[in-house]
């Protein structure tokens, strides 16, 4: 059986990345030099790599990275505050609130508040 070890992006700038995710996510970071960073959120790892290549650094629409967020609107500004640009504008469906964003290296985020149960 495999194990999902960490999900691993390719960045520009590993130390701005790292404080992208820690300080606009709350993501833990655990290491992070100039060229490696691993961050947490419970047992899920985030792995965040530099490369050189601006063709290893070019992103479409995938990978998308979601998120619940206890306070979508205050997490879409610090993101915004942080490089993050949004992709669209956010939506009301019936399940709570949701945004797509792209981090400062072209990454989407997805972010979900859950609706208040009644």
């Amino acid at each position: 059986m495999a194990r999902l070890r960490y999900i691993m992006l390719l960045q520009r700038d590993v130390p701005r990345a790292a404080k992208f995710y820690s300080e606009g996510l709350g993501l833990t970071v655990n290491v992070c030099s100039d060229r490696w960073a691993e961050l947490q959120s419970g047992d899920m790892k985030l792995a965040l790599k530099q490369v050189d290549s601006e063709a290893h650094c070019t992103t479409g629409y995938s990978p998308f990275l979601h998120f619940d967020v206890d306070d979508l609107d205050g997490t879409v500004q610090r993101l915004l505050s942080l490089g993050a640009f949004l992709d669209g504008p956010i939506k009301y469906p019936t399940h709570g609130k949701v945004a797509a964003m792209r981090g400062p290296d072209g990454h989407m985020l997805g972010l979900h508040e859950p609706a208040l149960s009644s």
